[in-house]
């Protein structure tokens, strides 16, 4: 029998899935550099680190996705960062509780768990700890995979622009501006990710708790 998303279950992260959701990670994002992705021991320590912030969605008890993230503060003055630098050592080393953004460092579905809605439900979990916090969004670098069927055709900000602007469809900006990111921008030399030369997007949710405050 297929699998629905009414068969998926969400909880929050815990050190004993931390293998698996490694190799999950691996498997959705398989042109990216392995050094840019997490590892089993990065997990377990996050675990120690921001539990509240990470999530997994389950099928039968087993991990099909994930989600997690840090609090840091942003400069959107000076946007331009690598993923490495920005979240710290371990992938969780520059989280602060005072932070006023929650930088998503990733979200990752298992292959064969796509079109479930687990991305967007990963999303809502997230959204939920921002304004639980009183944060004042979410901030991260929103992969774009379509860009590699454009590399040699446009630049990176021409490429989000055309994606913002509905010329083109990305998987995965086109998923963040229908759930109410904003995009502000192409990211270069954000991960090692050669199919996309390299490059993100900063992608942004601005709590709606927050909006008209000082």
């Amino acid at each position: 029998m297929a699998v629905t998303a009414a068969d998926i279950a969400y909880e929050p992260i815990r050190k004993e899935w931390a293998e698996a959701l490694a190799a999950i990670e691996r498997a959705a994002f398989p042109t990216a550099g392995i050094e840019d992705l997490l590892v089993t021991e990065e997990i377990e320590i996050y675990c120690d680190t921001f539990p509240e912030g990470g999530f997994v969605a389950l099928h039968d008890d087993t991990p099909v996705g994930f989600g997690v993230g840090i609090f840091i503060d942003f400069d959107f003055d000076d946007p331009h960062h690598s993923l490495d630098d920005l979240i710290g050592e371990n992938s969780c080393g520059n989280h602060s509780a005072d932070g006023d953004w929650y930088y998503g460092v990733t979200i990752a579905v298992d292959p064969a768990y796509r079109r479930l809605g687990i991305g967007q439900q990963l999303y809502v979990l997230r959204k939920g700890v921002v304004q639980h916090y009183g944060k004042q969004g979410i901030v991260a670098g929103g992969v774009m995979p379509g860009y590699k069927d454009h590399l040699h055709d446009m630049s990176a900000d021409e490429y989000v622009d055309r994606v913002c602007s509905g010329d083109l469809y990305d998987p995965t900006l086109s998923f963040q501006i229908e759930n109410g990111f904003e995009i502000l921008g192409a990211i270069p030399d954000y991960m090692d990710d050669p199919a996309v030369g390299n490059n993100a997007a900063l992608i942004v949710w601005r709590n709606p708790d927050l909006a008209g405050a000082d």
